[in-house]
């Protein structure tokens, strides 16, 4: 993809702009032009007067590889001789067990992604940074790479560098407007003149609310202040500082109170983010002066000590050093804050050739605009954009009072020690299942996810616990994986590997693709055969043009120009919709329509070894092996209500999907429970349908497989139909195989029969790290907990391995997989 003469207008020159400037560059396109509406001295957005502190560990991948890359690009950056990273380390301590314990997590994630990090001893924090007060201090995570990026700095190196080699900068020129034509962008609108481009990114950071409305396009990011102090000179700093804002202390943070702390020469830089959320709205700004400075700018607003006294006290507490100092300036600096805490980075699902890259932080910076140059030249990013993807919100969290609300929350919780399963307080019960009501009668617990209420297991169960045989008994958990978790869930494994259960497959995403196109979309598309004639279900991927796996779906033809293609989420949505449109304009005779139908309909999931004797009472329709074969669709009636049923099963049991319209959601439920009785029918919750699956050895997209694996290394080769004619990352497959893999996906079973993980944590092969979690949960049917992980490929089945939880070593040995059915004789009947 690899476009030399594209027109590019990038609107922003903080540290993100620049920086996808010189990324472009660095790739071969010239024509690139950054609009700014400040002084290109000093823009007066949020990076110059970001503190630029760089963290590289956090629980998502790509944002600590984003990070890795921003300390890599900012040691490389000298402005005017003096470097523009100052490589001090980074050092988090733990003022409680519990901190203690998170820090132990996070020492995991480092070593799943690579970063080098070491857990040390209260004494050794003190080594370290001999102004803590030995008596606060547990322990802490010491980071060796991590530093401080003189952000402001940098982006003078950059634009410096981009107009050497060709950038044209427009500074003082705010825009006032996007130009387009029949859905692409075609320029940008200022007071004076309009600049022609094919492709405009978004990289104004708070303002970049009010870009998007430019073109209909909800950019949902809150812009909020945080406060930030200077002190006074600190006596036992002076003279170990070289330069005036030098430093030579590790940047540390004391996130049980919601602190961080840098030195500035002399002086401290204090940053806090345990006081009330001060939201803002960038509109209500006045035009950016031409006169900013230091004190003055746009992102720069008045300091409200009152909020700030606490995190002075509690700062002389744990730097008694300070107590000779004084507060010198504060100020409340504007940043974006998001719903989900990740950056906004991709195509516009509305405007071709659009972009955004907002709501990014210095310490991401580089690594973001790589991610994106990356995107453009070539097609797809080296790194997985999934956790930033502009797209990734449901429509029902893109509205102003979501946004606020959950942006806010974000900011509250930036620093607290969160679960990987912990939902939102609120906004809750934003979309609910036809089935909720019937749910609840039966004591659902409830947890969120993509703005559903998705039930993990019901009390109505817990009678059953009295009923389990010995080898169904769940073993007890350590509290952080018993958290929630509730021992139900055995009961409802067990259930549906003898009896029947339904299940609530609403929430997965439902796409109509349909017109006389619709074969050849998805033909071109996927990897898999479509094309075959209605009735006929197919699991197959979407790949990028690197052969990356975007996505896995299931087609079912229902027509010759009807298909229902269950997908992954809005992003896959924003994809097909994207190409539909691209299709219908190049060929009309073979237009496409996509129609999301996820909230006009319902599905039950019926499974189990009783499941043909359930629906056999509900329905005088033919459910039998010979009219419904594995992996085939038909249209039915069951008590009264039209029904599209999916011989499918993700839990490894015979049984079906089954459709509705939402406003015969309840009756069908009722008919199936009613059913049911006879044969001890139970309602199954996600806990039990996670551990089902993992026993079959069913990927989850986004944690199992992402667009870093091709097929062949996630195991799901049999998905890609080497003779088909061409689709989308076919070429890339080619001479690629699972013998040509360097690592795979492999399954793991824990020695000891007992302990758990979550997910992310490093697996060890002779002693090193060589892989992480990608999925975890216990396997009731074989009494063992399964991880599953991407090994080095010439590791063999039987082989030993370590999983490293909370600090400790977890032997587990790898295991062919299925663990459960290996010949597929349960799942078809």
């Amino acid at each position: 993809m690899a476009n030399t003469s594209a027109k590019v207008v990038i609107i922003g020159a903080g540290i993100v702009g620049v920086n996808v400037a010189d990324e472009l560059q660095s790739r071969g396109w010239t024509d690139i032009t950054i609009v700014e509406q400040g002084p290109l001295a000093m823009p007066g957005g949020s990076t110059s007067h970001a503190p630029g502190l760089v963290f590289q560990t956090n629980p998502s991948k790509n944002m600590s590889l984003f990070a890795k890359y921003t300390v890599e690009k900012m040691l490389s950056l000298t402005k005017d001789g003096v470097p523009c990273f100052n490589q001090v380390g980074g050092l988090e301590i733990a003022t409680t067990p519990a901190r203690l314990e998170d820090l132990k997590r996070r020492y995991g994630y480092a070593k799943s992604w690579g970063i080098p990090a070491e857990l040390i001893s209260a004494e050794a924090c003190l080594e370290a940074y001999p102004l803590l007060n030995k008596e606060l201090v547990l322990g802490g995570l010491k980071t060796p790479t991590d530093g401080l990026a003189l952000a402001a700095s940098a982006v003078q190196a950059l634009i410096e560098k981009t107009r050497a080699a060709g950038a044209v900068y427009m500074e003082s020129t705010p825009v006032t407007g996007i130009e387009k034509l029949n859905g692409r962008v075609t320029g940008v609108i200022t007071p004076d003149t309009t600049i022609a481009a094919n492709i405009v990114i978004s990289c104004a950071g708070f303002w970049g609310v009010e870009i998007g409305k430019m073109v209909g396009l909800p950019v949902p990011l809150l812009p909020m202040a945080h406060q930030y102090v200077k002190t006074t000179t600190v006596s036992s700093q002076v003279g170990k500082n070289e330069l005036p804002n030098g430093a030579t202390l590790p940047i540390l943070r004391y996130q049980d109170q919601d602190l961080y702390y840098r030195e500035h020469g002399s002086q401290y830089g204090i940053g806090y983010y345990g006081h009330r959320p001060l939201p803002f709205s960038a509109a209500s700004l006045p035009a950016t002066s031409k006169d900013v400075s230091e004190h003055d700018m746009p992102s720069r607003l008045e300091f409200t000590k009152e909020d700030f006294d606490s995190a002075w006290q509690l700062s002389q507490e744990l730097l008694p050093a300070l107590k000779d100092a004084e507060i010198a300036d504060g100020f409340n600096g504007i940043f974006s804050f998001t719903p989900d805490g990740g950056p906004l980075v991709g195509q516009a699902p509305n405007l071709d050739g659009f972009y955004v890259a907002e709501a990014v932080w210095v310490t991401h910076s580089a690594g973001v605009a790589r991610a994106l140059a990356e995107v453009l030249t070539t097609g797809h990013s080296s790194i997985d954009l999934a956790d930033c993807e502009l797209c990734r919100f449901e429509d029902v969290q893109l509205t102003s009072s979501y946004v606020s609300e959950t942006s806010q929350q974000n900011f509250v919780e930036v620093y607290d020690i969160l679960h990987p399963l912990q939902p939102k307080d609120s906004p809750r019960n934003l979309r609910v299942s036809p089935f909720y009501v019937r749910q609840k009668e039966l004591g659902a617990f409830f947890l969120e996810g993509g703005a559903w209420e998705r039930p993990y297991w019901f009390e109505e169960n817990r009678k059953l616990l009295d009923e389990l045989p010995d080898e169904w008994k769940p073993v007890d958990r350590d509290d952080w994986s018993a958290r929630y978790y509730s021992p139900i869930a055995a009961a409802e494994a067990w259930k549906t590997r003898t009896s029947v259960a339904m299940y609530d497959m609403t929430p997965l995403r439902r796409l109509e693709v349909s017109g006389p196109g619709a074969a050849t979309l998805l033909d071109r598309l996927t990897t898999g055969s479509v094309t075959r004639k209605p009735g006929a279900i197919t699991y197959t991927l979407l790949l990028n043009d690197n052969g990356g796996v975007r996505s896995d779906i299931t087609v079912a033809r229902l027509e010759d120009e009807l298909y229902q293609v269950g997908v992954n989420g809005p992003v896959d949505t924003a994809y097909f919709t994207r190409e539909a449109r691209i299709q219908s304009k190049l060929e009309p005779c073979k237009f496409v329509q996509i129609r999301d139908v996820t909230g006009g309909t319902c599905c039950v999931g019926l499974w189990g070894p009783k499941a043909r004797d359930v629906i056999s009472l509900a329905t005088t329709d033919d459910f039998s092996d010979k009219a419904l074969k594995y992996f085939r669709v038909k249209r039915a009636n069951i008590a009264g209500v039209p029904v599209v049923a999916m011989r499918l099963s993700y839990v490894g049991e015979l049984g079906w999907e089954i459709y509705a319209s939402a406003d015969n959601g309840v009756r069908l439920w009722d008919a199936l429970w009613k059913a049911g009785q006879s044969h001890g029918i139970i309602a199954g919750g996600r806990s039990a349908f996670n551990a089902l699956r993992l026993e079959k050895g069913f990927r989850s997209w986004g944690a199992d497989m992402t667009t870093e694996h091709d097929p062949f290394e996630a195991g799901l080769d049999f998905a890609v139909k080497a003779d088909k004619k061409p689709h989308v990352g076919q070429a890339a497959l080619q001479g690629r195989s699972k013998d040509t893999c360097t690592r795979r996906l492999r399954c793991l079973t824990v020695d000891d029969g007992k302990s758990m993980a979550m997910g992310k944590e490093p697996v060890f092969v002779n002693g090193e790290a060589a892989g992480y979690v990608t999925s975890a949960a216990f396997g009731y049917t074989i009494r063992k907990p399964i991880i599953y992980a991407y090994l080095p490929a010439a590791v063999e089945d039987g082989a030993g391995v370590e999983v490293e939880y909370f600090g400790k070593r977890i032997a587990a040995t790898v295991t062919p997989e299925p663990v459960y059915d290996p010949t597929m004789a349960r799942l078809r009947g």
